[in-house]
């Protein structure tokens, strides 16, 4: 799942980087932002920095 993500993310740059339009920039750079911290998340349940785990 994280190599998905990953290849998300390297798309979503190359959208940045070739969008002209400024409302197109901020949605995409939005989809970046998020996609970027559902992938720090997995890693740190996987690497045990966070606990996958419900707090109750």
């Amino acid at each position: 799942m994280t190599i998905s993500l990953e290849i998300q993310c390297e798309e979503l740059r190359a959208e940045l980087r070739n969008a002209c339009d400024p409302a197109e920039r901020r949605q995409i750079a939005v989809e970046l932002k998020m996609v970027q911290a559902e992938l720090a998340t997995i890693e740190a349940k996987q690497d045990g920095r966070i606990s996958a785990e419900p707090p109750f």
